[in-house]
């Protein structure tokens, strides 16, 4: 069976009741009203990554999308949006907003997947390696058995090309900007109907790049693409494409153990040995996983450049409710997603 029915792998959820048991601080600590909608303006000196609502509507989404989708506490919601906890709390009551209220997705129904909003680091270990995660590259997938648990997809946490680390979506390594003292802007994602979502980066020196999530009933499909924008070709473009587990209950454990790497596949399983998370990109480069963090990869790479052409390559992460993972990788391989018409 390729999808589970709702809840039908529910009991994995007591991992996330404990990471989650010293945050809940919503429910007694968060107090107050706004008079007015509350902006940047009003707003206390927001953290390094935050990024306060433009106006009521952007309020509103983040809000929801950080309380009800991702169950948000009112300290997390203040790191992603620069707010207090007390104006937090006011927004909250005003939009009527109740915390990790979705609901499951029906059998049939794409994948919910939400930008993710940043003010809750997506990595259980390894945080070091991640400093200040922008949040324009990260979008959640989440699992269809469980409405609260979720991946954090990282497309791309890095770009490396014949130039150098040409991009990081963290503060870690130097990249061939940082070297040179250029910041580049924030972005979001560009939010599309039936799910979309796209965003697209300009660099200083010309190359573009992109990524294109599409949901699917049966998983979801990652569109990247590269344009190069310089006189030279590009070589060695290899793309870290990450899938970090923290927030997936039954997934996380910083372990070797339950995982799984068949290339292009890379697969974790659940605790009970009976569901399964599985990503793929092509072409792939190699799949490997990270314990401490924990997250898996299935990296792919640009197909050299020329200077004025763009490369493209393909993803997918799917969700499986079965123990023979070797047969599904097949399944998988004769599906059809490598080749999917999403439109550009």
């Amino acid at each position: 069976m390729r999808i589970a029915p709702p809840f039908s792998c529910l009991r994995i959820r007591t991992a996330l009741g404990a990471l989650l048991a010293g945050c809940c601080l919503m429910a007694g600590c968060l107090q107050g009203f706004f008079a007015a909608p509350v902006f940047a303006a009003e707003m206390q000196p927001p953290p390094a990554t935050s990024r306060p609502p433009r106006d009521e509507a952007d309020l509103r989404y983040w809000l929801k999308n950080m309380v009800v989708d991702h169950g948000f506490t009112g300290d997390e919601v203040s790191a992603a949006t620069g707010l207090s906890v007390d104006q937090v709390s006011a927004a909250i009551k005003r939009f009527h907003l109740k915390r990790g209220a979705a609901r499951p997705i029906k059998r049939g129904d794409p994948l919910r997947i939400l930008p993710y909003p940043g003010g809750r680091h997506p990595r259980i270990g390894f945080l070091e390696g991640a400093v200040n995660p922008q949040r324009e590259t990260k979008v959640s997938v989440f699992t269809p058995w469980d409405p609260a648990s979720y991946v954090v997809v990282d497309v791309p946490e890095a770009i490396f090309s014949n130039l150098g680390l040409t991009y990081l979506a963290h503060t870690h390594v130097p990249t061939i900007w940082t070297v040179q003292g250029i910041e580049l802007p924030a972005l979001e994602w560009k939010r599309e109907p039936k799910g979309v979502l796209r965003m697209e980066r300009a660099l200083p020196n010309g190359v573009v790049f992109g990524t294109k999530v599409t949901p699917c009933s049966d998983g979801a499909l990652f569109d990247q693409w590269l344009i190069n924008g310089t006189t030279n070709k590009l070589t060695g473009l290899r793309v870290q494409d990450c899938v970090m587990l923290k927030m997936a209950a039954g997934f996380n454990q910083q372990t070797n153990a339950n995982k799984i790497l068949s290339k292009p596949y890379a697969a974790v399983r659940s605790e009970n040995g009976q569901c399964w998370i599985i990503t793929a990109f092509e072409p792939c480069d190699r799949v490997w996983q990270n314990p401490p963090v924990p997250c898996i990869h299935s990296d792919p790479k640009f197909p050299d450049c020329p200077p004025g052409q763009t490369t493209r390559i393909r993803g997918w992460l799917s969700f499986y409710e079965g123990t023979d993972i070797e047969r599904e990788f097949k399944r998988l391989e004769q599906s059809g997603w490598k080749s999917r018409d999403t439109g550009r």
